[in-house]
């Protein structure tokens, strides 16, 4: 039976996500880094989706709807400032698979990241970064590539979108930028408990 009250406190909390990300986007003000402002909204959704988790278990689609599962998914999956959360919402994430209540796709996308933030292969290639030679986005390293497309199909993904071949080197200013942010993003990963081999 759908919670309507969970189902619609989970949307409030995805769509506010969506909307001060756009916000950010629309004013500039995403250059790379993790804004102050999303990273706290992220933070707060992430508290709230524990508790909910405590009172309700995982908010999987018999009772928060799909759509209040996917908000859900949405919330863990950008908690990428909470290694053992999101480690913990894919456990959860699996076993509600196992029981068919919510689509295997959401582990999916959690997996990848939490391999990418670990830097480990990915297996689905749901997770792409920008390479500072070209400026072009490509999947993160792949596991299996050679079998991605049928490892996708498995959680139903259509087949990974061609990888675009190289193109004309960046000038050294916006290789540089990339290469900064990359390395940004290293060091605020590792201060927050995500190992980096």
């Amino acid at each position: 039976m759908i919670n309507d009250a969970l189902h619609r406190e989970l949307e409030e909390m995805r769509n506010e996500d969506l909307r001060v990300r756009d916000e950010l986007v629309t004013s500039g003000r995403i250059d790379g880094h993790y804004d102050p402002e999303m990273y706290e909204l992220h933070t707060r959704n992430a508290s709230r989706l524990r508790e909910l988790i405590e009172i309700h278990g995982w908010p999987a689609e018999d009772i928060a709807g799909p759509d209040g599962a996917e908000a859900a998914w949405l919330i863990a999956q950008h908690a990428i400032g909470e290694p053992e959360f999101q480690r913990s919402a894919l456990k959860m994430l699996r076993a509600c698979i196992a029981e068919g209540r919510v689509p295997p796709w959401q582990a999916a996308y959690l997996e990848d990241r939490i391999a990418m933030y670990q830097n480990q292969p990915q297996r689905y290639g749901t997770q792409s970064l920008d390479d500072p030679q070209d400026g072009r986005s490509r999947p993160w390293t792949l596991a299996d590539p050679k079998n991605v497309d049928a490892i996708r199909a498995t959680v139903g993904l259509q087949p990974l979108p061609a990888i675009p071949e190289r193109g004309p080197g960046l000038p050294a200013e916006k290789r540089q930028a990339l290469e900064e942010n990359y390395s940004w993003w290293q060091d605020w990963l590792t201060s927050k408990g995500w190992k980096h081999e």
